[in-house]
């Protein structure tokens, strides 16, 4: 058995890679949760049941059964993440890239804000030493080492999350359990009641209902790293993890029934106040820790989900780095240093945990809804019965639909700023899937096989300069019978070009992750052939190398001769030269758009400066490429007659 499934089935070393790779987010939530609860209001016994009796049912609804029971079970070949399982559900209706675009732009905003709070609830710890600490320096330069090493990828200090992440929940256990056992008569608050009394006779609801729900805001996470830790671990593990953080929640409930009457100081966090007082220092050490690993978590989520959204065409081609061999592991510098720029821009603006809290929460709040829309969707595509998905879109639909509109109440206290992350996050993605529309709406098509003799004809016409012993086209054409317009005005108006072999490859990606595949047509035998690969969304497109693989084993089997035409090199056996020749496609001038359709493609010609060029993103050796600037004719003028004189 390989190491990968060794991880993946239920195994100790699976349920310890679980512990670091998954729970970042969700297992540092008791550092502020309770203090976002509470905030300055006065503590009450139905603050306290009332808050305990949310947080219960929030991680059993929203947590466990929705995301560990339902969720987990829309693996896509093992693997998760918003769009993994919109690569799922796609063929049901085209709409559902709706819901996967606002999922995926609200969980990189969230991805800005994850860090800066985590980190900065666990330094805050040490104003128990030094109420008058500066923390915004430390803050910022834990972020900046984090975002630093990136770079040279997380497998070694990988390793050893699920060690610290052990520590983490175990403390947690721990210090709550102590206070539990001073007072078990808090457990009552499991009853339900409690939480529907605070709720319907509190005028401060929607806030308390805001605290509440950064407990669950890690559950995507739990979807996100499914290929990572595989379901069996992720379950069993989220096991002891729930136990422990309602212990330390509970445990920090006993602490302020101890303190009721009283109001928390801005320094006070009953997080740190259960802990005994020679310990707080290893406490915050850990702590700090755990908020890096959850940090790290992520970063590294935020990296896959552009990975993918760029193969599904959902965001600009971006240069994606692969720091070492271990699956998953990958790199991406614009993301990277956006992140980073993002994550100081919300400590500057927010300064502490505390006004942090009304930022975080709202953008994961729609990951929610629109993983909810995705998940019936891949019900119904799995044949359940239409009343069992009518129920479970009832369910979570009220739930997370009650939760937005309590999350809507921090919006003047930063939520906007999260909201505002997460539209110019999906301004792109909108843009970019939006305008390949428009093109290939316009794209024209013509039948190869009446090319066939005019082709054969080129190639062995000797009055023609050679322009390349092997010509390769990347044809978008999904069918072999057919090529673009374009390609054919390359081949045989734009300086015509002769070879001896014109190559067509076309890629195609599919909605599995790691799918490998390819096949070969043999349009005319010796003088056109196509290639069609078939790669997986998380597969990184190195079409040069995959070319180069294909052609050696043609060679190998005897179906092609690449050895050179020139007399001199023939006899030498000296192998022919290879060109790619990329079309990139501007607006031509002479163009009738829709107001909508013009800004579109403006802002598509305005991300393409900025993203990777064609022949890079195709992962293409420069040095043996030719661009062509061919006009993309989406309209033409129809008062364009003149009248001579």
């Amino acid at each position: 058995m390989s190491n990968s499934k060794k991880l993946h089935s239920l195994s100790a070393a699976g349920l310890l890679l679980s512990l670091g790779i998954v729970y970042g987010d969700i297992g540092t939530s008791p550092l502020y949760v309770f203090k976002a609860i509470v905030g300055d209001r006065i503590i009450t016994t139905d603050l306290i049941l009332g808050g305990l009796s949310c947080i219960f049912w929030t991680l059993t609804l929203q947590t466990t059964i929705k995301y560990v029971i339902i969720t987990l079970r829309a693996d896509n070949k093992g693997e998760g993440g918003i769009l993994s399982l919109f690569s799922l559900v796609k063929k049901k209706a085209k709409w559902l890239v709706i819901p996967a675009m606002i999922g995926g732009a609200s969980l990189l905003a969230d991805g800005m804000i994850t860090p800066p709070i985590t980190v900065s609830a666990a330094i805050e710890g040490l104003r128990e030493f030094n109420a008058d600490l500066p923390t915004v320096p430390i803050v910022i330069f834990i972020i900046s080492i984090l975002f630093l090493v990136q770079r040279f990828g997380t497998s070694i200090i990988g390793k050893a999350f699920g060690p610290i992440m052990f520590c983490w929940f175990t403390m947690m256990a721990v210090l709550g359990g102590i206070y539990l056992m001073q007072f078990p008569e808090i457990l009552k608050a499991v009853n339900p009641y409690y939480a529907y009394h605070i709720l319907a006779a509190n005028p401060n609801a929607l806030l308390i209902l805001g605290g509440v729900f950064m407990c669950t805001t890690g559950a995507e996470a739990l979807y996100s790293d499914l290929g990572h830790c595989g379901r069996a671990n992720i379950r069993m593990s989220w096991i002891y993890v729930k136990a422990c953080l309602l212990l330390n929640y509970f445990g920090q409930g006993v602490w302020l029934w101890q303190h009721q009457g009283g109001i928390l100081g801005k320094l006070d966090n009953p997080f740190y106040s259960i802990m005994p007082e020679w310990f707080t220092i290893f406490g915050i050490c850990i702590a700090t820790a755990a908020a890096v690993i959850a940090s790290q978590a992520m970063i590294s989520g935020s990296f896959t989900l552009i990975s993918e959204a760029v193969r599904l065409n959902l965001w600009p081609k971006v240069k994606i780095n692969y720091p070492s061999n271990q699956k998953g592991q990958l790199y991406v510098p614009s993301i990277n240093a956006l992140l980073w720029v993002g994550c100081i821009i919300v400590v500057l603006i927010f300064r502490e945990s505390t006004n942090m809290e009304g930022a975080y929460g709202l953008a994961i709040n729609l990951t929610f809804l629109m993983t909810t829309i995705l998940v019936a969707a891949y019900l119904k595509r799995k044949k359940f019965p239409n009343y069992v998905i009518a129920i479970f879109l009832s369910v979570y639909g009220i739930i997370e639909l009650g939760f937005l509109i309590a999350n809507m109440a921090k919006f003047m206290h930063g939520g906007w700023f999260t909201l505002l992350l997460a539209s110019l996050i999906l301004s792109v993605m909108w843009a970019w899937s939006s305008a390949r529309k428009i093109k290939n709406r316009f794209v024209k098509f013509v039948e190869i096989d009446s090319y066939y003799t005019i082709l054969k004809e080129l190639s062995d016409d000797e009055s023609v300069p050679k322009y390349a012993s092997q010509l390769v086209y990347l044809t978008s054409a999904n069918f072999n019978s057919e090529i673009e317009s374009k390609i054919m005005y390359s081949i045989l108006q734009k300086q015509p070009k002769r070879a001896d072999v014109y190559w067509l490859v076309h890629v195609d990606v599919t909605d599995e992750p790691f799918t490998r595949e390819y096949e070969v047509d043999f349009l005319i035998p010796n003088k056109l052939i196509r290639i069609d690969f078939k790669l997986g969304f998380r597969v990184e497109q190195q079409i040069n190398v995959f070319f180069r693989k294909v052609v050696e084993e043609l060679v190998r089997n005897g179906e092609v001769d690449i050895i050179s035409k020139y007399t001199s090199l023939n006899k030498h056996k000296i192998i022919g030269d290879f060109r790619f020749i990329v079309l990139e496609k501007v607006l031509s001038k002479s163009n009738v758009l829709t107001f909508i359709e013009r800004f579109i493609m403006d802002y598509y010609f305005i991300l393409k400066k900025f993203s990777l060029s064609e022949e890079r993103g195709f992962g293409l050796d420069i040095s043996f490429v030719t661009v062509e600037r061919v006009p993309l004719i989406v309209s033409s003028q129809d008062d364009n007659e003149l009248r001579r004189t």
